[in-house]
């Protein structure tokens, strides 16, 4: 199995965020049904091992960045680390937001607007975060779910302090207008992959094809999940949480598949400077020429010893031919 061939379009980072969200999901909606009791803390690690990773990856790039100064010239290195800065300030702030929440949920300390406002102060700060990623033509996934959600984490501090007596149905309408376009769009990319792409070639058909269907399994599944959950939360019916949050099990799968086909990604997390196949590629051939060095090393080690004094005679006969003194050649012509 060719691991370049696998890993050629693999984007580790939202593996690693996509994957740590699902076992996040899990824990806590056991936790809310009350199958397991464990700590707040430990529910949540799954997502302090996300944000160890981002730290982590930050400060092994910014050390290399630092200590070799040459590798700053190598195409767009500038741009990618002041990316990775970006992403890195943002995940402090995300993480500021989750540590209040896991310690309301803990000891029920502070109130809920206090806990949502670094995820406010997050949501206006990824709009120009945006307009920056536009300009350097860079992904932005979360900026935009941030940006596009200030007005929801309002509604939800508000309602989760008694402020307002609204029911979740309402609480949730920024969610529903969200959704109501990201359905918009799977609709449209539906019916140009069904009636629009007859003239297409079979690889950009297929391309549509496939397309329609991530997206589907993408937005169809949020839309059940936050339908179970308003009707949850209003009591209109019975279902534990694990219940509810299964649907997006299945947008959780969809994107781990997906990560595999993402390309992109920074490179300059943890100083690696190159796509993630690239770097496993060389990293898996150092290791097996490494192996194969070692072994070889060890089946010649007596061959070598038997020739080195040949080599060693030859070197000297050799160094002693050339002390010698170059005497011309005289040719006598023979008389008739």
């Amino acid at each position: 199995m060719n691991l370049q061939t696998i890993f050629r379009d693999f984007n580790p980072s939202k593996f690693i965020v996509h994957s740590s969200l699902m076992v996040f999901t899990a824990l806590f909606a056991l936790r809310l049904d009350g199958t397991i009791n464990w700590s707040y803390w430990t529910v949540f690690s799954p997502i302090w091992f996300w944000k160890f990773m981002v730290i982590a990856g930050a400060t092994v790039g910014s050390y290399v960045w630092w200590r070799y100064p040459h590798f700053r010239l190598e195409g767009e290195a500038y741009i990618h680390y002041k990316a990775m800065l970006v992403s890195l300030a943002q995940h402090l702030i995300l993480l500021r937001f989750e540590l209040l929440v896991c310690n309301k949920l803990q000891s029920g300390h502070h109130s809920w607007i206090l806990v949502f406002i670094p995820l406010i102060f997050l949501s206006i700060v990824s709009i120009a975060v945006c307009i920056w990623a536009v300009k350097h033509d860079r992904s932005f996934e979360l900026e935009l779910f941030c940006a596009v959600n200030m007005l929801q984490f309002i509604f939800l501090s508000l309602r989760l302090d008694g402020f307002t007596s609204w029911s979740w149905v309402v609480v949730f309408v920024p969610l529903w207008i969200v959704m109501c376009l990201s359905l918009v769009g799977l609709f449209y990319i539906i019916i140009y992959a069904l009636f629009r792409t007859q003239q297409l070639n079979a690889r950009l058909r297929k391309m549509w094809f496939n397309l329609a269907l991530a997206y589907t399994l993408l937005v169809v599944p949020v839309l059940v999940f936050l339908v179970l959950l308003t009707n949850k939360l209003d009591g209109d019916i019975s279902m534990n949480y694990s219940g509810v949050v299964s649907p997006l099990f299945v947008s959780y799968v969809t994107l781990l598949l997906l990560t595999f086909s993402a390309k992109g990604g920074n490179k300059w997390w943890f100083g690696i400077r190159k796509d993630f196949s690239q770097f496993l590629q060389e990293y898996a051939n150092m290791a097996y020429s490494t192996g194969r060095a070692s072994e070889q090393n060890d089946g010649s080690s007596s061959s070598n010893n038997a020739s080195q004094q040949p080599i060693i005679k030859e070197k000297n006969h050799k160094k002693s031919d050339l002390m010698k003194p170059v005497v011309p050649v005289i040719s006598i012509e023979m008389p008739d």
